[in-house]
């Protein structure tokens, strides 16, 4: 029996990229082996299996505007009462294995003693990327405070899987600087997508090209150098409309969100919709002639692949991850993600139709991974791994 941890994805009904993965890792594995998604419970103080309600959230399709966990007031009073009680919680099962998808908390990690001491086999955690810190300037002041505390805690794992060859590096260089000669570990397991079920779009004559980003507005993703790089090509008469989707962030995404606004009410062709569910995502990409990515690093990013995988061209960064993930064709990818570069790529996927008509092909010849080809390479991996006891 594996333990997974959803102790954040069972509590929020967002659908950012690290809860996206949870929710698919966790259909993944318990299509094809016997798996507990397991919750540390702050309000009992103990690990336990998610609750009825807890499971209905991980198939929440709804977007939410919060990244936030949220405790309904009936569950933390049940779990303060049964502390109070001194009642046992549910028991966990005999765990032959521990998998870890979420960037946990320190609440979470401080429990983590109790939960190892229950699984008998290796236990892993993902690792995502290292943007907080690379970036510090542009992610949230909480998550750079948190963060080499929790690269450290994953030291105590039996191995990470990280999502790229990128994000594996940054992970063992750090430690190396930090002078460990002998840590856990660390695979380059690429992440999957759902199956996609591409949608037919034909837009009218009239109608302008759409230009699709679909990505969290925070300071890391470089939304204001993608506004900057469409107005500029607006004030020189290209005609298209810029369609934004995510979720925001209050804190590295404001200036991004104030752009918006002022572009919006400068009667510009631009369209945020926020958060969306899969079907509009979906339809989005149906609609779009091609997207734009403009983050400045990710450890995986999965709307690139999403993009190509609706057989729509992305530009992005050629660096990093995105690099490892547009070896295969279907992308323009630029050296750098300034507005000038950006402005430049759009210009060139509008305006040159044999280019971005060479992308849709390279595209749709292009093969994706799945999450049941995911969770068969994670399983393949966790006997291989020495336990750290």
């Amino acid at each position: 029996m594996l333990l997974l941890d959803l102790s954040h994805t069972s509590h929020t009904h967002a659908r950012t990229g690290v809860q996206r993965v949870c929710r698919s890792l966790h259909t993944a594995l318990a299509a094809s082996t016997a798996v507990t998604a397991i919750t540390h419970d702050p309000h009992r103080n103990t690990w336990r299996p998610l609750a009825p309600w807890e499971t209905a959230n991980l198939a929440s399709t709804a977007p939410s505007p919060k990244r936030s966990a949220r405790w309904p007031l009936p569950a933390r009073l049940a779990g303060r009462t049964a502390r109070t009680l001194g009642l046992r919680p549910p028991a966990l099962p005999a765990a032959s294995a521990l998998i870890v998808p979420e960037i946990f908390s320190a609440t979470t990690a401080s429990a983590f003693p109790a939960l190892f001491a229950r699984v008998r086999g290796p236990r892993i955690a993902i690792f995502h990327d290292a943007i907080a810190l690379k970036f510090p300037e542009l992610t949230p002041s909480k998550t750079v405070a948190r963060f080499p505390a929790y690269l450290r805690e994953l030291l105590a794992f039996d191995g990470i899987a990280a999502n790229s060859e990128d994000s594996r590096q940054t992970l063992l260089d750090y430690w190396r600087w930090l002078g460990l000669t002998a840590p856990p570990p660390v695979a380059a397991l690429p992440l999957a997508l759902e199956k996609c079920h591409i949608l037919r779009d034909t837009p009218s004559e009239n109608q302008p090209p759409v230009v699709l980003s679909v990505g969290s507005i925070e300071g890391r993703k470089n939304h204001l150098a993608l506004l900057d790089a469409a107005e500029s090509l607006w004030s020189r008469g290209l005609r298209f409309e810029l369609h934004l989707i995510g979720l925001a962030q209050p804190q590295t995404g404001r200036a991004a969100l104030e752009k918006i606004r002022v572009l919006q009410s400068a009667g510009h062709p631009l369209r945020y919709d926020g958060p969306v569910d899969e079907a509009a995502l979906n339809a989005a990409y149906a609609r779009c002639a091609f997207t734009v990515y403009p983050s400045l690093y990710e450890g995986f990013g999965l709307p690139v692949l999403e993009s190509l995988s609706h057989g729509k061209p992305c530009l992005c960064s050629a660096h990093g991850a995105l690099g490892e993930s547009t070896r295969d064709g279907g992308c323009l990818t630029l050296d750098r993600v300034d507005s000038v570069s950006l402005a430049s790529g759009i210009e060139k996927l509008l305006t040159d139709s044999a280019a971005r008509d060479a992308l849709i092909a390279q595209a749709r010849a292009r093969t994706f991974r799945t999450w049941p080809d995911y969770a068969r390479d994670l399983l393949a991996w966790l006997p291989t791994l020495p336990l750290h006891r």
